[in-house]
């Protein structure tokens, strides 16, 4: 799948999703981290990149998608420090999915 994460996400988990073969391109690799660019603004760079948004800034990302802003998907995860099995779950979910297009998909840690 290709991705596109924001500035707040765990560089391990892109790491070994990398690894598992996904797409994913940073906000920080793009050029857009550490700028203060607001939540509306990420979002709509990943769609316009055609990438699922991944992040952990799970409040924010869920209004903006049910305030019917289109994206091309939105992965919320809970932090885990189990960054290998977080990158697991977000692989198996991968599986699950068609089409993530104006999907809203949480993944959360174990336990």
């Amino acid at each position: 799948m290709r991705f596109y994460s924001d500035e707040n996400f765990p560089l391990p988990v892109v790491s070994e999703l990398r690894r598992l073969g996904h797409d994913l391109l940073t906000a920080f690799e793009d050029g857009r981290a550490n700028k203060g660019i607001h939540d509306d603004v990420v979002l709509a760079r990943s769609h316009r990149l055609h990438r699922v948004l991944l992040t952990i800034n799970r409040s924010d990302f869920r209004i903006l998608h049910e305030s019917g802003r289109e994206h091309s998907g939105i992965v919320i995860c809970t932090f885990d420090i189990d960054f290998i099995g977080q990158a697991a779950r977000i692989d198996k979910m991968c599986l699950q999915i068609q089409n993530a297009d104006g999907q809203l998909i949480r993944v959360n840690r174990r336990g």
